[in-house]
């Protein structure tokens, strides 16, 4: 499994636990406060999963070139 796959899935766990914790919130009726907090974490998670994806494929590209003495 590749890093840009397993770290943001890591962090989706960490996210699950953490949004279990602060229930509280959510159940006191502070929606915008607990959702907007998720929301903006998991943009941050794809965000993450993406430029992760590509800085691996930019990578191999170098590594590629290396090989082939370009």
């Amino acid at each position: 499994m590749k890093k840009s796959t397993y770290i943001p899935l890591l962090l989706l766990i960490y996210l699950g636990v953490m949004s279990y914790i602060g229930r509280g919130e959510f159940f006191a009726g502070h929606y915008f406060y607990y959702f907007g907090i998720i929301g903006a974490t998991l943009l941050c998670i794809v965000l993450l999963h993406f430029f992760m994806k590509k800085r691996d494929a930019m990578r191999r590209d170098r590594e590629n070139d290396m090989k082939r003495g370009l």
